[in-house]
């Protein structure tokens, strides 16, 4: 099949276009923890496909959904008008949000996702009269999609440098990704939570009153799963809290189940004011993104006479039919399933597996939460990502489906794995360890 494809139209995202098109990866077909290559061949999907197929590939469930609501509407929008299945998916997706997140607005992807949570804090702080706040604080090493919000929020060099001076009046934190104290630490670092006072002085540069939201991802998947540090996040909301400052969470790697509860959120007991996801909201099916909204927010906009559009803001495709019914699929297959009782039992054992590569020729540190995994590897010394690039494709021709971000490997499989699958991926990653220069 390969050979009667054109692959020269296509220009790929995130991808070294000339390398693939020389020697391509393709698959065919895929379901549970497979995929399935034209060539015939099956591959252990360590990664959920890209973070988001929560529940493996080809759900039955979450197929018939798509299919019945494709017959039945499949086009509907947004603007003026609605349709029942994206009022049930708002309802459902609230109730299970933390705190006061008791509104849903849908966008398609999580790079929308973020740019809305960015324009909802400005509109707000506007609507409460204090126009002034529009600065926006991101972090060194974050990734937070690649619409022009996300990247200038981001700290993510390569998705900026390109792309002229970003928007105006946005600084940010320093990472927290520290080897010298906190290498192959289990679960959240003991050192590092001092680094979220960096945030004051922050302020002191440029006042609170300047700062409209500071915007993280609890867990930084995009550069290597970096977990943060005992307090730090804890810290931040103290900071924001007390400053009138928005916190923001993108977790469009992290919600349901990747680190043990349905959001990290839950997990590390902090709460956002907004939260931004996608991915697994519908198990990867079918594009589709929200942003979590605290009720007070909401509240903010709702003024004027009751005609009136409170904002201005959306999308063609917000609150999608097919969307909306892969999204209450998902979420009810991740809960007729235990998914989330699921991740959060077998953390233990992907922790222990993944620390075993301890040692392995290459491996200067491992971090890991919940179902997430980082082998970071030492660079090549003709160039950065080498490495890891070349240990992804021997893992892909021994069967096994990896992502790299620089030179870590990163891991976030299905949350249907098994402990046996879980030992194949790390025998795998093994002997391509000991086989690479």
């Amino acid at each position: 099949m390969t050979n009667a494809l054109n692959l020269e139209p296509y220009w790929m995202p995130f991808t070294g276009n000339r390398q693939f098109k020389s020697d391509p990866l393709l698959m065919e077909s895929a379901s549970g923890m497979y995929f399935t290559t034209t060539e015939g061949r099956q591959v252990l999907d360590g990664i959920a496909g890209l973070w988001c197929c929560t529940a493996g590939h080809c759900h039955p469930a979450i197929v018939d959904a798509i299919q019945r609501q494709a017959a039945k509407l499949d086009y509907s929008t947004a603007f003026q008008m609605g349709h029942p299945g994206i009022f049930q998916l708002a309802d459902k997706l609230t109730s299970i949000a933390p705190g006061d997140l008791d509104y849903a607005f849908f966008t398609n992807s999580g790079s929308e996702s973020v740019d809305t949570a960015l324009k909802i804090a400005l509109a707000y702080h506007r609507m409460r009269g204090e126009g002034q706040r529009t600065r926006l604080i991101g972090r060194e090493k974050g990734y937070h999609g690649v619409g022009f919000g996300g990247i200038s929020v981001g700290g993510m060099s390569p998705n900026r440098k390109m792309f002229g001076a970003m928007l105006p009046g946005v600084d940010h934190l320093p990472h927290t990704l520290d080897r010298s104290h906190n290498a192959f630490t289990r679960g959240q670092p003991e050192w590092g939570a001092r680094l979220a006072d960096e945030l004051e002085n922050l302020v002191a540069l440029h006042d609170a009153s300047t700062i409209a939201a500071v915007i993280v991802e609890p867990v930084a998947g995009s550069v290597g799963v970096v977990v943060p540090p005992r307090g730090y996040l804890e810290r931040l909301r103290e900071i924001c809290t007390r400053h009138g400052i928005l916190l923001i969470f993108d977790e469009v790697i992290t919600a349901f189940g990747r680190t043990g509860k349905r959001f990290a959120a839950d997990t590390f007991g902090v709460q956002p004011d907004l939260m931004a996801v996608a991915k697994g909201l519908t198990n990867g099916a079918v594009p589709m993104g929200a942003v979590l909204v605290d009720s007070s927010i909401y509240q903010a906009f709702m003024t004027g006479p009751p005609h009136a559009i409170e904002f201005f803001h959306g999308y063609t495709y917000s609150g999608h039919p097919l969307a909306a019914a892969a999204a209450l699929a998902s979420l009810k297959v991740y809960e007729d399933e235990g998914l989330y009782d699921r991740a959060s039992k077998l953390a233990p054992v992907f922790e222990d597996a993944l620390h075993s590569l301890q040692g392995e020729p290459h491996v200067i540190d491992i971090r890991n939460i919940g179902m997430m995994g980082g082998v970071e590897l030492a660079p090549r010394d003709d160039g950065p990502t080498l490495r890891a690039l070349d240990a992804f494709r021997r893992c892909f021709d021994a069967g096994l489906l990896v992502r790299t971000v620089g030179d870590t490997i990163a891991l976030t499989p299905p949350l249907i794995i098994d402990e046996d699958q879980i030992g194949q991926i790390v025998e795998t990653i093994a002997k391509v360890l000991r086989s690479l220069d």
